[in-house]
């Protein structure tokens, strides 16, 4: 029971770190400037991590690939910390949980991005975060838009952009006890 809930809070604050790493990179690749506030805080909480890694792998092709490895690097520590309980240590296992892990938090977080977006859309479109948002997800949504145009004034390229991320997570979710039973 300890190894379960160890697993799981490590899972959860792994997960929430990495996702303040993966909001940088995703805003960085956008070129969006959020709020000064919102913009701060993902700074100060990452910017101890990400500055050292940019010292080795500085950013090119207009993405902050330090933000990307340290979210990857996340996903290790947490992944080698639930084996220490437990697994055999496989590196080549470790890493290719680690890079399911990211993929999957990737996942979760577009999926969030899109929720927040129809939320505010009913609640408060004019809400201070909802261009932001909107610009987040704008890359996700456009070619759904393209094949399926708004409806009678209704747009459902999100739900339709929910149903497919919904799809890669089974998938992913699938694989991954695979890996977890190769590694016990």
């Amino acid at each position: 029971m300890f190894y379960e809930l160890f697993g799981f809070v490590i899972e959860i604050l792994a997960g929430i770190f990495a996702g303040f790493l993966l909001l940088r990179f995703w805003m960085q690749a956008l070129r969006l400037r959020p709020p000064s506030s919102l913009g701060q805080a993902i700074y100060q909480l990452t910017d101890w991590l990400v500055k050292p890694i940019r010292r080795l792998v500085p950013g090119f092709g207009g993405l902050d690939w330090a933000s990307l490895i340290a979210a990857f690097l996340v996903a290790m520590v947490s992944i080698l910390l639930e084996l220490l309980f437990g697994g055999q240590l496989n590196i080549a296992v470790v890493m290719l949980a680690s890079l399911l892990r990211l993929v999957q938090w990737i996942l979760y977080g577009l999926m969030a991005l899109l929720v927040l977006e129809a939320i505010l859309s009913f609640v408060n479109p004019y809400a201070p975060l909802a261009p932001i948002i909107r610009a987040l997800n704008e890359p996700l949504l456009r070619p759904i838009r393209r094949v399926l145009p708004a409806m009678g004034g209704i747009d459902f390229s999100v739900l339709v952009a929910l149903i497919v991320l919904q799809i890669l997570s089974r998938v992913l979710m699938s694989v991954i006890p695979k890996l977890y039973f190769y590694v016990m």
